[in-house]
């Protein structure tokens, strides 16, 4: 099995990638972290970390030739699982607000916006416990108030309820996991989340929806 993780200047790859490495011990998976679009379309995995500015990662991910349109023809035209973290998470969404109004990849219906939590501070950063929402495959394993590892300021507000897979509470609920068909995408950083994100790994890597 193939897991391309998309390099376009904007994700944590070292740790990412040494993360899927460890998680696919058991899966006989080949993790190759990739700029190039005809290895993403090759893949049976597809993974788009993300750092940064949600601006600033679609702008990147839009200069990378060719790529937006093979993640586009596997992703959706094929249901080659895909899994977004963070700002690639983000990116899923229909519009970004940050710092000015962006189009997403409008893969999963919603907006991203900023956190509100009065009394708290942001960036939303740090250990949380997990909520979940609504079970499935990827969260196999993982219950409510398991910890996972966060650190953003923006969250994705999905526009249908059943596309959003768990929560966490930070002065209101903040989004965690959001999930549709072979797409699905976490908040937290499942490379740094311990053995949470280890598991996390594993499931979609042995995800076949």
């Amino acid at each position: 099995m193939r897991v391309a993780l998309i390099d376009y200047d904007s994700g944590n790859l070292h740790s990412a990638e040494k993360a899927f490495q460890l998680a696919g011990r058991d899966a006989d998976a080949d993790i190759i972290v990739t700029p190039d679009p005809e290895v993403a379309a090759r893949a049976d995995r597809i993974v788009l970390p993300g750092d940064g500015a949600f601006p600033a990662c679609r702008t990147a991910l839009g200069e990378v030739d060719g790529m937006a349109e093979a993640l586009r023809e596997a992703v959706l035209a094929r249901g080659v699982p895909f899994m977004g973290i963070c700002v690639g998470m983000q990116m899923l969404a229909t519009t970004g607000h940050e710092y000015r109004q962006t189009a997403g990849l409008d893969w999963i219906g919603g907006e991203v916006k900023a956190i509100a939590a009065p009394g708290l501070k942001v960036p939303h950063m740090g250990w949380n416990d997990l909520v979940i929402d609504r079970p499935h495959p990827v969260l196999d394993g993982i219950a409510t108030g398991d910890h996972a590892y966060f650190v953003h300021s923006w969250q994705f507000q999905v526009a249908d309820p059943a596309h959003l897979l768990a929560h966490v509470d930070y002065g209101g609920p903040v989004t965690a996991v959001v999930g549709r068909d072979n797409i699905v995408g976490t908040q937290f950083h499942p490379e740094k989340s311990q053995a949470v994100g280890l598991r996390l790994i594993a499931n979609f890597l042995r995800w076949n929806p």
